[in-house]
């Protein structure tokens, strides 16, 4: 069998979590591949919203295994506190969720690096979640970082020693006044370390590997987005790890030859979290509107998420970057009562009319050409079916998939599991 993956394809936020549990029935194996707990995917099923930050879209489907990679990062108080919050759906976590033991572990200080070196940086933040996701996958590839497997060692506690001694005086080469308790915080992580030790872990590319030679089938879950990509997104405004296509390869040691499908998932319109460039941003009452009708605020942050136009030049980068061959398009129903919609398909770039991502797309060097198409004004939230959708929402998909050049197969008309229209 081979490995389909799924994927954003703007700056984080699209829908990914929803569009997991859709599919989830179809695999064997759902595999979180990078990224940390500042992902919140979201999930909407039986009149209740979840919130999963680490644990894969697919843990409440009970004939699927739930294995996060050696790409993601984790932080062992946040994600016993993801594990306390499903106890109540009997759910079995110790057989359905595998760990790699190739993954790192986010430590205390790691928290408190973040938020040490981002106050620091005074205007120029990026807008980190100060999760500590940035300083560990800084560990991680300067080779000091702490992996899942470590906690099985007898010296693990001398080696976090070792590395939070070291986090606290980097801590005070950033010049910055912090208030904590180092002590407090560490008691609370060893406790969530000693819980963390109670569940499954793997060597997870043997695991996978095995899998595939087994017939089984397995879906390979991303977080953030496309234009987050540490390589290929809006650096520096980016998260730091690889967010593509083949980051599902390193992340979960699978070979890029196992990759069937590549589904890729975006919003009806554009946002973004957090500073850096966004070319078709809103400023005015239509933002407005689209933030309001489509709750755009961080599932774990709370941050207000920037909203504009749809930008077709950004999702053809993310998605020939990616080799998308299904495109699934999020929150249509968010769109519903607008008269005219606009759609970024060139951007005038240093005066030179172009159509491809450039190197840089801060305001001063990039603005959006756009072009008109009529809105609709139909409820789409109780439609089932591709033919009740408004002629003026399907042109709105032909459109799109005319300038991407990939077929648009799934369409979401609200937040809700069952509000998904399949193609």
């Amino acid at each position: 069998m081979a490995v389909d993956l799924l994927l954003g394809l703007q700056w984080g936020d699209e829908g990914k979590g929803k569009i997991v549990d859709v599919l989830t029935s179809k695999y064997d194996i759902i595999a979180r591949f990078q990224g940390g707990p500042n992902a919140g995917h979201t999930l909407e099923f039986d009149g209740i919203k979840h919130v999963l930050r680490t644990i894969p879209s697919g843990i409440f489907h009970k004939n699927a295994i739930n294995i996060i990679g050696n790409g993601v990062v984790i932080d062992p108080v946040v994600f016993i506190k993801e594990i306390e919050g499903l106890e109540k759906f009997n759910i079995d976590i110790v057989n359905r969720l595998l760990i790699s033991r190739k993954a790192h572990l986010i430590l205390p200080t790691h928290r408190l690096l973040d938020a040490a070196s981002e106050a620091s940086k005074g205007k120029a933040k990026i807008g980190s979640t100060l999760k500590g996701i940035g300083p560990t996958y800084m560990d991680k590839t300067g080779r000091n970082g702490l992996r899942i497997g470590d906690i099985e060692l007898g010296d693990f506690e001398q080696r976090y020693r070792n590395l939070a001694d070291k986090h606290e005086a980097m801590i005070k080469f950033h010049d910055v006044e912090m208030q904590y308790n180092l002590a407090e915080m560490e008691e609370e992580f060893f406790h969530a370390v000693k819980e963390l030790s109670k569940l499954t872990f793997i060597d997870s590319e043997e695991y996978l590997n095995n899998a595939l030679r087994e017939g089984k089938s397995i879906l390979a879950e991303g977080a953030q987005g496309s234009l987050l990509d540490i390589d290929f997104g809006t650096y520096p405004f980016v998260t730091s790890s690889n967010t593509t296509a083949a980051g599902a390869c390193t992340g979960l040691g699978i070979a890029p030859n196992r990759v069937k499908e590549v589904f890729g998932i975006f919003k009806a319109y554009t946002t973004r979290v957090g500073s850096g460039p966004f070319p078709t941003e809103l400023e005015d009452e239509v933002g407005a509107t689209m933030a309001s009708v489509g709750r755009e605020f961080g599932s774990v942050t709370g941050r207000a998420r920037r909203c504009g136009w749809l930008d077709l030049v950004a999702l053809k980068y993310a998605a020939e970057v990616n080799g998308v061959t299904e495109l699934y398009m999020m929150k249509a129903d968010v769109l519903s009562g607008f008269e005219t919609l606009q759609v970024c398909t060139k951007y005038n770039y240093k005066g030179k009319e172009i159509n491809y991502l450039p190197y840089n797309i801060e305001p001063t060097n990039v603005e959006p050409i756009y072009e008109e198409l009529k809105g609709w004004q139909a409820d789409l939230t109780g439609l089932t079916s591709y033919d009740q959708l408004p002629s003026e929402l399907t042109t709105y998909i032909q459109f799109i998939e005319k300038h991407v050049g990939i077929p648009v197969k799934i369409v979401s008309v609200g937040p809700d599991r069952t509000q998904t229209i399949i193609k």
